[in-house]
């Protein structure tokens, strides 16, 4: 099963972080293969604790997917949970982590794993997935500079 970890030092807090990763409606602006982003459903639980249902459609060249996840934002623990619900994949779990580094900014740790359903689908996607994912903190770091400064 395909995966991609890394961690990266920011010069941004771990809230301004959190909230750029958190604002699921812009990656189609920004993250690489997002065509458009749709939040079907939005629930806030007492605790600090939003749930997101999201469809996102992906696309590259004559290509296109769509797929649905359960994004968990837990604002307290600065953490963000992909579940995977419906479209192409098997299985797909991500996970954003945002810790503090004082004067230093913050640490992203961002985890992704991910599987297709089928297998033709995975020869013809998969490589391009895999490059795509690795570019995503990059692109979130260039957002931040944008929005930040």
């Amino acid at each position: 099963m395909p995966a991609f970890h890394t961690v990266k030092n920011v010069p941004h807090t771990p809230v301004q972080m959190f909230e750029l990763v958190a604002d699921v409606e812009k990656y189609p602006e920004f993250v690489p293969l997002c065509e458009s982003l749709r939040v079907r459903r939005r629930t806030q639980s007492g605790d600090g604790i939003e749930i997101l249902v999201a469809d996102m459609s992906v696309g590259y060249k004559s290509i296109r997917e769509t797929f649905t996840t359960r994004v968990t934002l837990d604002r307290p623990r600065l953490r963000i949970d992909v579940e995977y619900i419906d479209g192409p994949f098997r299985f797909l779990e991500n996970r954003w982590k945002f810790l503090n580094q004082g004067d230093n900014g913050c640490e992203v740790d961002f985890h992704i794993a991910y599987e297709f359903r089928n297998f033709a689908l995975g020869m013809l996607m998969g490589a391009m997935f895999d490059r795509a994912f690795r570019k995503f903190t990059s692109a979130f770091e260039a957002r931040a500079r944008q929005v930040y400064g």
